[in-house]
C-alpha cells in the first residue's frame, strides 16, 4: 500500500473512531491499531491527532459538497433537494441511532473542548444551511431562506439527538412526515413533489 493509500486509511478509521468514539476518547493507538500501523510508520502521516482531526473535517466537508451536488443534480425541483435532506435521518437512522449526528456530535464535542478547530467543524454545518437557504429561496422565500433553513436544520438535530436517546424508528419516520408537511405549510409550490406533479 501506497503512503497515499495508508494516509487516506488514517482518515477514514479516524472519522469512524472519532464519531463512534468521540474525538477526545479516541487515542492515536486506537487509530493504529486498526490501521494496523506501528507507532513510528503512523507518525509518518501525521504528528499529532489535531492534524488528523484537520484532515478528517476537510473529508467531511469534501463528501458533504459531493453529496449537495448530487442531490442538486438528481432532484428536479428545490422541494426535492429539501426532502432529500430530511431524508437522511431516516437512510442513517442505524448509525444516528447508534451514534448521533456525525455532524452535531463532533461539533457539540468540539465546542465543550473549545478546542481549536470547533469552527471548522460549524462550517459542516454552514455548507449544510447555505445550500438549504439557496432552495428556500428558489421557492419564492428569498426574505427569509435562511431562517427557514436554520429552522430545519434545528428540527433534524432534535430528531437526530432523541433518536439517539430513545432508539426510536417510529419516532424518526413520524418526524420526517411532519418536517415535509412543515415545508409544504410554509412553501405550497413545494406540496407535490416534481416528479409526481401532473403534466
Amino acid at each position: 500500500m501506497g503512503a497515499n493509500e495508508t494516509r487516506q486509511q488514517i482518515v477514514d478509521v479516524a472519522d469512524r473512531l472519532f464519531y463512534e468514539h468521540g474525538f477526545e476518547a479516541t487515542s492515536f493507538a486506537d487509530i493504529a491499531k486498526d490501521v494496523g500501523l506501528s507507532r513510528g510508520n503512523f507518525y509518518y502521516h501525521f504528528k499529532t491527532k489535531d492534524e488528523i482531526l484537520d484532515a478528517v473535517i476537510a473529508q467531511r466537508a469534501a463528501n458533504t459538497r459531493a453529496m449537495l451536488d448530487v442531490w442538486d443534480q438528481d432532484a428536479e425541483s428545490p422541494a426535492d433537494r429539501i426532502r432529500s435532506f430530511v431524508h437522511m435521518l431516516i437512510a442513517n437512522q442505524t448509525s444516528i441511532m447508534a451514534h448521533g449526528c456525525p455532524v452535531g456530535t463532533l461539533c457539540n464535542e468540539l465546542a465543550k473542548l473549545d478546542h481549536a478547530a470547533k469552527d471548522d467543524a460549524a462550517g459542516l454545518f454552514s455548507l449544510f444551511r447555505d445550500w438549504l437557504a439557496q432552495q428556500f429561496a428558489a421557492l419564492g422565500r428569498e426574505a427569509d431562506a435562511d431562517a427557514l433553513a436554520l429552522h430545519i436544520l434545528m428540527r433534524s438535530q432534535g430528531v437526530a439527538a432523541l433518536a439517539t436517546a430513545f432508539h426510536d424508528e417510529d419516532f424518526i419516520r413520524r418526524e420526517v412526515e411532519d418536517m415535509e408537511a412543515w415545508l409544504h405549510a410554509e412553501c405550497p409550490a413545494a406540496s407535490i413533489p416534481h416528479s409526481r406533479q401532473p403534466a
